[in-house]
């Protein structure tokens, strides 16, 4: 049982489980983070929603171009081969079902996937659409990176979402600091856990866990 992962760490992690030649979309805050641990061996092509095709990691001091961002308007490099579209080609490429995976961030999943990340509910919460829920429903594969418990200790993976959903049964992995989940028809099982055991969790959580393969 190792220690609970850093936010580099679980990027390095998320990195590591996109399969070769896949095509990628990385999300605002956290999924961000993944481009930086993508090797040139897994030839992963990203996609931005802003127009791009062939990103790169993020860019630093000289590399930074103010006119090549990505959609959470960080600096990044351009990979051999890179390309630019109109946004509104970009968006057909997410409805089309052209993007292998989708990484998001989130407020809350459900124990059979559906995906609340753009709105709390609250009154005076600013809400942020983007372009979260087309990537939800275009994408093949949709991982989740978040922390597991909010600040007061609440589990944000949940037996069914109180905030407003982006995605109806569409994630299908969740990636936190504490676990990797997988959600499938079977239910929610754990893949691995990091500085605790499943049994921990389960005290935690209402989400009924099934148990890693194997045990």
């Amino acid at each position: 049982m190792s220690e609970k992962l850093s936010r580099d760490e679980l990027a390095q992690l998320v990195a590591r489980d996109i399969k070769p030649g896949a095509f990628v979309n990385l999300g605002i805050g956290q999924p961000t983070l993944v481009s930086n641990y993508l090797t040139a061996e897994q030839d992963v092509t990203l996609h931005t929603e802003n127009g791009m095709l062939g990103m790169g990691p993020e860019a630093h001091g000289d590399q930074i171009d103010e006119d090549l961002i990505n959609a959470g308007k960080i600096p990044v490099t351009e990979l051999p081969g890179a390309s630019y579209f109109h946004h509104a080609d970009s968006f057909a490429m997410m409805r089309g079902g052209h993007l292998d995976v989708c990484v998001l961030g989130a407020f809350q999943v459900s124990a059979t996937g559906d995906l609340a990340n753009w709105h709390t509910g609250a009154p005076d919460a600013i809400p942020a659409v983007g372009g979260a829920m087309d990537l939800a429903t275009g994408a093949k594969d949709v991982y989740v990176m978040m922390s597991l418990f909010t600040k007061d200790g609440k589990s944000k993976l949940v037996p069914e979402c109180t905030y407003p959903l982006t995605g109806v049964g569409c994630v299908t992995r969740v990636y936190t600091n504490d676990a990797v989940f997988l959600i499938s028809s079977e239910g929610v099982r754990v893949r691995e856990t990091f500085g605790t055991t499943v049994e921990e969790l389960q005290s935690k959580m209402d989400v009924k866990l099934l148990p890693p393969l194997g045990e």
